[in-house]
């Protein structure tokens, strides 16, 4: 049997599919492989049959169904070629605001440098970013891994990449770190503000932050400066957090889907239980702040939520829903994060600091966290969709 090509491409419209296999029917053919886009209303449709008759009479058959709906066919004809569609054993998501050609264009041809093929790319976000996903065959992953990070450094754009499979969207469970992560500030900093000692607080977060002060002992300075404060004022900072833009888009629909949500913070309860009630999070771990007399005392109670006690709080979640750690993820930006970000089964670093993104699996660098759902495979449409059946509003908002 000979295997057929058939591309099909001109102006969408209704019956073109409809004509076409019409026509592939009075052959007997069989098929092997569709694909159908439409770009701004231009279609191209691609079918792969195999035919057991003459292949010449199929070509004609078909070449004058579509000129009479003034579609413009090309057809090739393989007698012994390979019918077989590849299977992609990665999945790159490219992400970018503006997402220019020269990034696509960086990216294909070292993909081609090292023989990655890429099978299929499909947009998956206009807003607030532009995502495209690729499927592609490679034959090495860590060297796949490494040109992609090489590209996405020098033409400043996100790339993620992940192994293609079931295992990409089997994630059950998520959380995300709170400061400049969940919320664009830090807590203990607008603490600080009450107690005049923010420049001094700022200075020990940015270090902690990058891993050159332990964290456990950092907090200890830090909390002690806040000693005398009303308590009061917890509430208030609660009630002020500005969250990322994108965080609420992002947590409703991973709760749609299923998803287990919380967050994993070393900043403290008193705070974080504003988030929880008003994003509905299934659970939270965070310090807790010493309170005597209607005061914080300068003392945090119990246990510090470190590096390591944050991955601790991850496997703990995931036990406790009976999500497997390679079905869960995790979201975060600081040196604290490290070990929570390594022990999910997805690692994000989100507008992180570079011994952060070095650890992590994958990097955003956007001022939003809807990329996290293009990263999982969910699309913007598919999002707007969910919202529209909810009577929400898209929400899209002039971006600077």
């Amino acid at each position: 049997m000979a295997s057929v090509l058939i591309t099909v491409s001109g102006p969408d419209k209704p019956g073109v599919t409809g004509v076409l296999f019409a026509a592939l029917s009075a052959h007997r053919v069989d098929i092997l492989d569709v694909d159908q886009v439409v770009i701004r209303g231009a279609l191209t449709l691609g079918v792969l049959v195999a035919t057991p008759g003459d292949p010449e009479s199929l070509q004609e058959h078909v070449e004058q169904a579509m000129h009479s709906l003034r579609m413009t066919v090309d057809v090739s004809i393989d007698r012994v070629g390979d019918t077989d569609r590849r299977k992609a054993t990665h999945t790159v998501v490219v992400l970018g605001r503006p997402l220019q050609a020269k990034a696509i264009g960086a990216l294909a041809r070292t993909f081609g440098e090292v023989g990655v093929n890429i099978e299929t790319i499909t947009r998956i976000a206009d807003y607030p970013v532009t995502g495209l996903e690729l499927s592609v065959t490679a034959a090495d992953d860590d060297q796949l891994r490494a040109v992609v990070a090489t590209v996405a450094s020098k033409a400043g754009v996100d790339i993620a990449v992940q192994r293609a499979g079931l295992a990409r969207r089997a994630k059950r469970l998520i959380v995300f770190d709170v400061d400049s992560t969940l919320i664009t500030g830090e807590v203990i900093e607008m603490l600080a503000d009450h107690t005049g000692t923010r420049d001094r607080v700022e200075e020990i977060t940015a270090a902690a932050m990058r891993g050159e002060l332990d964290f456990a002992a950092s907090l200890r300075e830090r909390v002690a400066m806040l000693a005398g404060l009303d308590a009061a004022v917890l509430d208030e900072v609660g009630r002020s957090l500005e969250l990322t833009p994108g965080a609420r888009t992002t947590i409703r629909t991973l709760k749609r889907l299923g998803y287990k949500c919380g967050i994993v913070s070393g900043g403290f309860t008193q705070v974080a239980r504003h988030l929880v009630d008003e994003l509905e999070l299934d659970f939270v771990a965070a310090n807790t702040l010493e309170v005597v007399g209607g005061r914080l005392t300068g003392r945090v109670e119990g246990e510090i939520v470190d590096r390591a006690g944050k991955a601790r709080a991850l496997a703990r979640f995931a036990a406790e829903s009976g999500v497997p750690l390679d079905q869960t993820v995790a979201v975060g930006d600081g040196a604290n994060d490290i070990d929570m970000l390594t022990t999910a089964g997805l690692g994000i670093a989100f507008n992180a600091k570079p011994i952060v993104a070095d650890a992590a699996d994958t990097a955003l660098n956007q001022p939003f966290l809807d990329p996290v759902l293009f990263i999982l495979g969910i699309t913007r449409e598919e999002v707007e969709e969910a919202d529209a059946s909810d009577g929400r509003d898209a929400g899209r908002v002039p971006l600077a």
